[in-house]
């Protein structure tokens, strides 16, 4: 026959390990945060003939920006034989301004500026994670020195890098 304290001590374990248990779970669900691994968001260019086919830039590419001070940065530096290429998209400022330099196997040079008109949108994920800016491309223009014609493929960039946003041609 088991006494009244060996039933309490059982009793007691049974809930120790039922609390044990609620505790693990309870643990468990909050350390899975559901965070992107890839947050980059970035315009992805492709290269593109006359008839909008995909092709290859020959000349060397440099591609520089400015950033939120108005000090410039290098984004993209000696790029050579280059079908397509990524650019980040700044999230402070309504229109990025981007200065193409290409330089061809005579080291000649020659200097274009694009301006991206966007709007940015912000992203939220969850409470453990960052806010990201998505954005909204709505006006691509250049200068016409080595860059034939930019035109915008698919407005919305995103943490998808598969989609091809912007398609340039050069000269």
């Amino acid at each position: 026959m088991t006494s009244f304290f060996d039933e309490r001590t059982r009793r007691r374990d049974i809930k120790s390990r039922l609390a044990l248990a609620v505790l693990s779970v309870i643990v468990c669900a909050c350390s899975s945060i559901d965070c992107p691994v890839q947050t980059t968001v970035q315009a992805n260019y492709g290269v593109v003939d006359a008839d909008g086919n995909s092709t290859t830039l020959k000349d060397t590419l440099y591609v520089w920006t400015k950033r939120a001070n108005n000090s410039d940065t290098l984004i993209l530096n000696r790029a050579i034989a280059l079908s397509s290429f990524s650019l980040p998209v700044s999230y402070q400022r309504p229109e990025d301004t981007l200065i193409f330099r290409t330089v061809n196997t005579e080291l000649e040079e020659t200097i274009d500026t694009l301006w991206l008109k966007k709007e940015d949108i912000p992203h939220f994920e969850s409470v453990d994670c960052n806010t990201h800016f998505f954005h909204q491309l709505t006006n691509v223009r250049s200068t016409h020195q080595a860059i034939d014609t930019v035109t915008i493929n698919n407005p919305k960039v995103n943490y998808d890098t598969s989609k091809t946003h912007l398609n340039i041609r050069f000269k």
